[in-house]
């Protein structure tokens, strides 16, 4: 599954084009790619001569590439290199609260200011990505959590405020190695599948204190609620870390 979570529109490539990356970018590209995905474990040391080899690259970008993702929080420096950052519960409970607040503001600015409008261009194509999903909804599958965090930052986007949406994109990369072990049952896929739905339909129906209630419900009405959430999808993270 594309990991890639949100492009700006104005930033959005033109299909006939090649893009052209540095080596430096493309590296860094490929490796939050990798971090992002879960191919490394909780433990697993990032050596640079591993992953110069991996890429095919000498060590220089490889460890520019480590600096990139150290500085955006991605990784840690630990005893004996970097390793993959796993926010503890404080911090996730931290990161929860903001992204709930990011989330809501979105339809809290249409409702305090009249002459905002979501834009329904946005919506109706995120959302015929999804009834596509309810007639044939994915097998669960952790890198679900990529299609969640679209749905999310494209609500988002289409509220018109893109500092809330680029704010709500990083705070859902620090915390997906955690969320995306909450996808791996049926039950869970297919109830965000509907969730999601009824939260944009009633967004785009100008119906903004039932979708702001909805989407209340849907990121979690309690923190109690979210840390055990939280607690189960570490777990399940601690028991799959070498399935991905």
């Amino acid at each position: 599954m594309d990991s890639t979570l949100y492009t700006r529109p104005d930033t959005v490539p033109d299909p006939t084009a090649t893009p052209v990356l540095s080596l430096r970018e493309a590296v860094c590209a490929k490796l939050r790619a990798a971090v992002l995905d879960g191919e490394f474990g909780p433990r697993e040391r990032l050596a640079e001569m591993r992953l110069a080899a991996r890429f095919g690259v000498s060590r220089t970008p490889v460890r520019e590439a480590l600096a990139r993702l150290l500085a955006d929080g991605l990784i840690e420096r630990g005893d004996g290199g970097f390793f993959v950052t796993i926010p503890n519960l404080t911090q996730l409970k931290d990161f929860y609260e903001l992204r709930a607040t990011l989330e809501l503001r979105g339809i809290v600015r249409a409702v305090e200011d009249s002459s905002i409008r979501h834009n329904t261009t946005i919506l109706t194509a995120e959302l015929d990505r999804w009834y596509a999903m309810r007639e044939q909804p994915p097998t669960p599958d952790p890198r679900f959590v990529v299609q969640d965090e679209r749905f999310h930052a494209e609500l988002s986007r289409a509220s018109g405020n893109p500092a809330l949406t680029d704010a709500l994109v990083v705070v859902s990369e620090r915390i997906r190695r955690v969320r995306m072990h909450d996808f791996l049952t049926q039950e869970r896929v297919e109830t965000t599948i509907a969730e999601h739905i009824e939260i944009m339909e009633f967004v785009r129906d100008g119906r903004l204190g039932e979708g702001y209630r909805a989407l209340h419900a849907h990121v979690g009405d309690s923190m109690t609620v979210v840390m055990e959430r939280a607690q189960r999808a570490m777990t399940q993270m601690a028991l799959h870390a070498d399935r991905l």
